[in-house]
Order: C-alpha cells, then sequence, then structure tokens
C-alpha cells in the first residue's frame, strides 16, 4: 500500500530535511514516527529536499507499507511521536503510480522579508531581513526578466546536483504587507540554493546597486560569482507542490501566511 502525506515544519530546528547520521534531518524525524505507528521501518521519498534553516508549509512525501491503518492514525498518531516542530497535515491512499517527486508538476517557494530598520527577536527564524528601504518596482522589473525557460548558473549553488542549469521560471509576486516584502516563486523545479539567490540579486536591486538589466547580464554570463551572495534560509517556506488533480490530494494555500506572521 502506498500512502501520500502532507507535512509541515519549522526548518530552524532540523539540519535540513535529507537524513543525516546524527538523525537531525527531518527525514529522520518523520520517518521515526512513522515507524513506530506501522511498527515496522518507514521510508519516505519527498517531492523536494529543504536546506537546513528552510521551513515548509505543504511538503508532500509518500511511503510503502504492508500495514493497514486508518488516515487518523498515520496523522495523529504520528504527530504525538514527532517533534513539536513538524507536523503531519494529511494522510491518503494513493496508487502505487504516484511518486511525490516525480508526480508533481510545479513547485512553489516564499520568501517572507523583513524591510525594517531593527532585527526581528520574535520572528527571527521565520523571516530574512534587510534593514535599508527596497524599491518594490525595481526589483518587480528585474524579476520580470527572469520568468521563463534560462539557463540559471548565475543562481546556482556550486555543490548542485541537477543535470541541468535550464529551468522554466513560470511567475515571481513580490507584494508589500506592512514591514514585510513577500516573494512567492513559481517553476517546474528549482536548482540548489536558487529562490535565496534569487532573492539576493534582487535585493541588490531594489537597494539600488545594480539597474533590472544587470539580471539579463548575470543570465548571459552564467557566472555564479557574479551575483548577489546567497541570503538566509530563515525567510524561505516550501509553500506548495502542485500536481494533477487525478491524484485528489489536497492542495492547501499559503494565501492568508503574512497575516500569520504579524507585521512591524
Amino acid at each position: 500500500m502506498r500512502i501520500a502525506l502532507g507535512l509541515e515544519y519549522e526548518g530552524s530546528r532540523f539540519c535540513g530535511w535529507q537524513t543525516q547520521p546524527s538523525g537531525c534531518g527531518v527525514q529522520d524525524a518523520l520517518e521515526a514516527g512513522l515507524s513506530g505507528i506501522a511498527g515496522e521501518p518507514v521510508t519516505v521519498v519527498t517531492a523536494g529536499r529543504t536546506d537546513a534553516g528552510v521551513h515548509a508549509l505543504a511538503q508532500v512525501v509518500h511511503f510503502d507499507t504492508g500495514v493497514e491503518r486508518l488516515e487518523t492514525a498515520w496523522v495523529r498518531g504520528c504527530n504525538a511521536l514527532l517533534p513539536e516542530s513538524v507536523a503531519v497535515l494529511w494522510a491518503l491512499p494513493v496508487p502505487d503510480e504516484f511518486h511525490a517527486r516525480f508526480s508533481a508538476i510545479g513547485r512553489r517557494y516564499r520568501y517572507v522579508l523583513l524591510n525594517h530598520p531593527v532585527r526581528p527577536a520574535l520572528s527571527g527564524k521565520r523571516v530574512g531581513w534587510y534593514a535599508r528601504p527596497l524599491d518594490l518596482e525595481l526589483m518587480r522589473a528585474a524579476a520580470a526578466l527572469l520568468v521563463g525557460e534560462h539557463d540559471f548558473s548565475a543562481f546556482r549553488a556550486a555543490e548542485c546536483q541537477a543535470k541541468s542549469p535550464v529551468k522554466q521560471l513560470h511567475s515571481i509576486e513580490i507584494e508589500r504587507h506592512g514591514n514585510l516584502i513577500i516573494f512567492d516563486f513559481f517553476a517546474s523545479a528549482f536548482l540548489h540554493h536558487m529562490v535565496r539567490n534569487l532573492v539576493g540579486c534582487l535585493v541588490y536591486v531594489g537597494k539600488g546597486k545594480y539597474d533590472p538589466a544587470w539580471m539579463q547580464q548575470l543570465l548571459k554570463n552564467r557566472d555564479r560569482s557574479l551575483a548577489a551572495p546567497t541570503f538566509s534560509p530563515d525567510g524561505l517556506y516550501l509553500s506548495r507542490i502542485e500536481y494533477d488533480e487525478k491524484w485528489g490530494l489536497p492542495q492547501r494555500s499559503p494565501g492568508s501566511f503574512p497575516e500569520l506572521l504579524g507585521s512591524r
């Protein structure tokens, strides 16, 4: 039997998604909880790995098991065994053809940036921070030049294992909610550190260091060393995994998310 799960987690408590010998990954915590409910070892497959400090609003995984449990057991039972910083949101039996990673048709990431002279305290691990004023219209103009199919080598981490740096970036939306600036990215897939590197470059444009056309030069030159430093993971959230409706998976919208963080 194949089961799909949706979950959320606060990434600052973990060393990233992937299992580690020290047991500090989100995957380690989830597999331990599921194994406790199943009474047998459970290994999960994720839609996308997240780095240390990166959060998730709607991660999706699947696993195979030979035992039958109520869907509520996979949710409430597992949550009783998980750390407070990670929670299963839903569980659903799926056909064996479903694959959390390969069945996904799109991924959405959200970056939440506090644009305020004073650094955050209560929300310190849940938002990025930039103290100087940022021009939203300049950043939007720069973002528009990134949309489409491009070679994103200038925004790719050196340790990225993707076979190709060419990705289709469907959209970038940038909105301000008080002192919070919300960046929403939608693509079929992302390179390692791609979103954090894009945010760093957009901030450079927003503060006036470069004009929006700089983005075209970065895409053309394909040189990571010419781009901005990788931005903090604190404000980055995997906000949604897109699947074909035929799988019948629940979809959680992050539409009210800025209000959850409050404003300053």
